[in-house]
C-alpha cells in the first residue's frame, strides 16, 4: 500500500466571512472527494477568512500512478477561479 499526501496553503481573497470561506473550501473538498476518491479535510487557518490549509490523501496499490493523481488534484483545485494556491507539497509513501 502507498499514501500519497497533497498539502495545499490557499488564499481566497473575494472571501468577506468565515462563513463565504467555508462555502468555497467545502465546494473544493467536495469536487476533490467525487471526481478523485481522495480523503480531503481543512487542516489550518479554520479562524482565519481569506487563507486556508487542506491535506488531500490518496491511496493505491502502486507508486507509479499517484504522482500524476495529485498533480491533478492540484490542477483542479489551481483552476478554481475562487482562490489561488500559495504553495504545495507532494508526498508519496
Amino acid at each position: 500500500m502507498v499514501v500519497g499526501l497533497l498539502h495545499l496553503e490557499l488564499h481566497i481573497p473575494a472571501s468577506h466571512s468565515l462563513k463565504e470561506k467555508r462555502s468555497v473550501v467545502n465546494h473544493v473538498k467536495e469536487r476533490l472527494r467525487t471526481k478523485f476518491n481522495a480523503s480531503v479535510a481543512e487542516v489550518g487557518y479554520q479562524d482565519t477568512w481569506q487563507r486556508a490549509t487542506l491535506g488531500v490523501a490518496v491511496v493505491s496499490g502502486e507508486a507509479g500512478g499517484l504522482d500524476r493523481v495529485l498533480r491533478d488534484i492540484l490542477a483542479v483545485v489551481e483552476r478554481e477561479d475562487r482562490l489561488h494556491v500559495l504553495d504545495y507539497q507532494i508526498r508519496i509513501d
